[in-house]
């Protein structure tokens, strides 16, 4: 099972949208300078690219993801870009939905660890989240499988 953010502009989106953003500010920054305001396009230029970094850095931070990997002895978590990898036994972990700051935490739990999974999902997705991993669990872990 992948877990992906939401993202709605692909990068020739964003690409579009930084440069729509800037020939605005600068088409206003060159109206201000037309007016007098010499420093008016020097502003715009620095808004711009400060824009664009944080336009970039935002889109960047939803290639994250995580790949959880069920078979009949192990649940495993594997964090994407990074490589941090978490491995529970299936018969014991337990999937839980806490109250946290603001929004419920989905939480793997196992022989005193805790991994929370799904931060970056709304929260009616880590609701129906929990539910599907709840029933995919009792099913790996039920007696008449094995």
């Amino acid at each position: 099972m992948w877990l992906r953010p939401n993202r709605v502009l692909s990068r020739k989106g964003l690409r579009r949208l930084i440069l729509v953003l800037a020939a605005l500010a600068l088409t206003t920054a060159a109206l201000g300078a037309w007016q007098g305001n010499v420093f008016a396009p020097l502003f715009a230029l620095i808004e711009s690219v400060a824009m664009a970094v944080a336009l970039s850095v935002a889109w960047r931070a939803g290639d994250r993801g995580e790949r959880i990997t069920l078979d009949e002895s192990s649940l495993e978590v594997r964090s994407l870009p990074g490589q941090r990898r978490i491995r529970f036994q299936s018969h014991w972990v337990r999937v839980k939905l806490v109250p946290g700051a603001g929004r419920r935490r989905l939480l793997l739990a196992s022989h005193g660890r805790e991994l929370e999974i799904g931060a970056f999902l709304a929260e009616e997705e880590r609701a129906e989240l929990s539910g599907k991993l709840k029933v995919l669990l009792a099913e790996s872990t039920a007696p008449w499988r094995r």
